[in-house]
């Protein structure tokens, strides 16, 4: 049984993988055609460099998405953001229900590893709800953009507007009409409000959104659709890095990025980049005259990312909560990892150590690989301060978050190479590629025990 499981989780794993390849492929060679582009069309790298950014939700360009591209150009990467952010796999399988009616053992599977670790009793009941909410947020979050577009532009425009910025903020990807990103909107606390509620909703999880909608809209059967215990880790962990990370942002740019703004401003600001640098990539400010305190935190946030099942990439909030508790427990000479007088399995410990282990190791990889291509043979003294923007470069990408100090533009084809990998290894997960390419076959002994020091 359990090498049966093993295989369809290596099927899966290597399905998802070459789904994504696929759309992303397709996606760069329609954003080359010339009707897609003002001026010159893109050249291969830059197209497969957007469409990679666009697919795998992150939000990092290498030209600016508003002038560059033409409608129709904007319409193909909103197209590769709402498939790249439901889940290319989510989608495929539901409208394969749609046309066959029914699931294969397969299709299940693959649902089940995108969406969820515990099994699905009705996964048709949970794909449409989970589509039909989706669609009811973003169109309500269009409404509500569109509405704070209209005193700027034209009606057809500011719903234009309103579409597609709901769309990417929900989806988590970043990607913006303005050049300058949000940042004429700072003090603007309409556009900020439903911005991070967009950006929070759809780094929750498609399953806590489920169990959320029906602890609110079930009446009186709330009390026997209570949250699940990963509902409530992944909205405590969520609230906590909001709020800590809104903090300690304010503390540190209220004398540098934020001085010349208002009271209300500072605050929204601070709330602002709390929530968009965990996944989201859009900015009111600009991140670039942010102190290198506020970079640093930035970045522990990205790596730390969305909850698990959503749009968004990191090693997720439960990853990051589990292995709290795991070193809480080992100070207090503890085996058991408990929180909230709960057991955590140690397969579930084991997995979240696997998971932040290969996420910093592939990190640390690609930060050495682009500093390679970009400042090799450039002394210390000369590239002084390249190396925490490089830092910051890679870990927007393997988080999908898509927030830059303004490196991307600049990258040389290699180094957009590393990060268009960096993108597509932190969408579908480190694991995910690992076991896809690693060696099937259990060994069937165990060798003999030694004892090592540690510590």
């Amino acid at each position: 049984m359990d090498k049966l499981r093993k295989s369809k989780f290596w099927g899966s794993s290597r399905l998802l993988i070459f789904s994504f390849l696929m759309i992303i492929l397709i996606g760069a060679g329609l954003l080359m055609l010339p009707q897609m582009t003002n001026g010159d069309s893109l050249t291969f790298i830059d197209a497969l460099f957007t469409a990679t950014s666009a697919t795998c939700v992150t939000g990092l360009v290498v030209v600016d998405t508003g002038s560059k591209f033409t409608q129709l150009g904007q319409i193909v990467i909103l197209i590769l953001i709402q498939v790249g952010g439901l889940g290319i796999m989510t989608f495929s399988t539901f409208f394969i229900y749609l046309v066959i009616g029914r699931f294969s053992i397969s299709d299940r599977d693959v649902l089940q590893d995108t969406l969820t670790q515990s099994p699905i009793k009705n996964i048709a009941d949970l794909l449409r709800t989970i589509f039909l909410f989706v669609l009811s947020i973003e169109l309500i979050g269009a409404c509500l953009l569109a509405h704070c577009f209209w005193n700027q532009f034209p009606f057809g425009k500011a719903c234009y507007y309103g579409l597609f910025h709901s769309i990417s903020a929900f989806c988590n990807a970043g990607f913006a009409l303005f050049q300058n990103s949000f940042m004429d909107y700072v003090a603007d606390w309409k556009l900020n409000v439903v911005i991070m509620m967009l950006i929070i909703l759809g780094g929750i999880g498609f399953i806590v959104l489920n169990e959320l909608k029906s602890y609110f809209f079930s009446g009186k059967q709330r009390q026997v659709r209570a949250l699940s215990f990963h509902s409530k880790l992944a909205l405590i962990i969520t609230a906590v890095l909001i709020i800590a990370g809104a903090l300690i942002i304010f503390i540190f740019e209220n004398g540098n990025a934020f001085q010349q703004q208002p009271f209300h401003a500072k605050v929204l600001a601070s709330l602002f980049q709390s929530v968009t640098s965990r996944t989201a990539g859009f900015n009111t400010v600009d991140i670039s005259i942010l102190t290198n305190s506020s970079l640093f935190f930035i970045i522990i946030l990205m790596m730390i990312g969305a909850s698990p099942g959503s749009c968004g990439g990191g090693i997720k909030t439960t990853t990051a909560g589990v292995i709290v508790a795991m070193l809480f427990a080992r100070f207090q000479n503890r085996d058991d990892v408990n929180i909230f007088h709960r057991r955590i399995p140690d397969e579930i410990v084991s997995k979240a150590i696997s998971v932040t282990f290969f996420s910093i190791l592939i990190t640390i990889s690609f930060i050495i690989l682009l500093m390679v291509s970009e400042v090799e043979g450039i002394s210390h003294q000369e590239s002084r301060g390249l190396f925490l923007e490089i830092f910051f470069e890679v870990v927007s990408a393997f988080g999908t978050v898509g927030l830059s100090t303004g490196t991307t533009s600049g990258l040389s084809v290699i180094g957009k190479i590393v990060i268009i990998i960096t993108m597509f290894i932190g969408r579908v997960g480190p694991l995910t590629v690992a076991f896809s390419i690693g060696k099937k076959d259990t060994p069937r002994f165990r060798y003999a025990q030694e004892k090592v020091l540690i510590g």
